[in-house]
């Protein structure tokens, strides 16, 4: 006997593709929304460093509250809705990526921004065109983490009928059936190694001088 029942794939494949479809617009835009708000966190945090260890306590409190906890708790204030999983899942990967951020522009030597100031560039500039990209390795290995780990949190927001391939598990659970749980099992490993490996290949391609360090 067949462990998946590749006619019901079959049948529910246009279903299927919905729900991937949806895990990866929630799983994006939960980055680019943690990016948005953890950047300039971030840039406040290394020119004032004492802002730094008030964001890290306020992200990693954030961080620590059980999802479904947070998930249940915005459902007053915004419904059974996308925005409550969007909401939920952007807390998630500020402590992530604002720590890597910081790291990253904290890791570029001083040298090469003094350098980069006897040059005459504006702070702007330098942040830019020299500390970024030196800082980038970093910054892109917190995003790696924090698009897997979204990946994995957004199956829980099918709890309040969002979620993606998270509603193949209720599905699988609910009716004591094994093919969509195997579905969903297998393409939310597929979906977070794909996406880790893409942004691998991201960071290579826009870290040229680190191939030929490489080499």
């Amino acid at each position: 006997m067949s462990v998946i029942r590749w006619d019901w794939v079959e049948r529910h494949a246009g279903d299927i593709a919905g729900m991937l479809g949806q895990h990866v617009a929630l799983t994006g835009l939960a980055l680019l929304c943690g990016l948005i708000i953890a950047f300039p966190l971030a840039l406040a945090a290394v020119r004032w460093p004492r802002l730094y260890s008030l964001s890290l306590v306020l992200t990693g409190i954030l961080f620590t509250v059980p999802s479904l906890a947070l998930f249940i708790l915005l459902i007053p204030f915004t419904g059974l809705s996308m925005a409550t999983s969007l909401i939920g899942l952007t807390i998630y990967t500020l402590l992530i990526l604002f720590r890597n951020i910081v790291e990253g522009l904290r890791g570029v030597p001083r040298d090469v921004s003094e350098a980069a100031r006897a040059l005459g560039y504006t702070r702007g500039r330098r942040l830019i065109a020299v500390e970024l990209p030196v800082a980038l390795p970093v910054i892109v290995a917190g995003i790696r983490i924090a698009a897997v780990t979204t990946i994995g949190l957004v199956t829980v927001t099918a709890l309040i009928g969002q979620g993606g391939l998270g509603q193949l598990f209720i599905s699988g659970f609910t009716l004591h059936f094994t093919t969509p749980l195997l579905v969903g099992f297998v393409l939310s490993i597929l979906l977070a190694v794909s996406v880790d490996l893409l942004l691998a290949g991201v960071l290579w391609w826009l870290t040229p001088w680190h191939r030929g360090r490489s080499a």
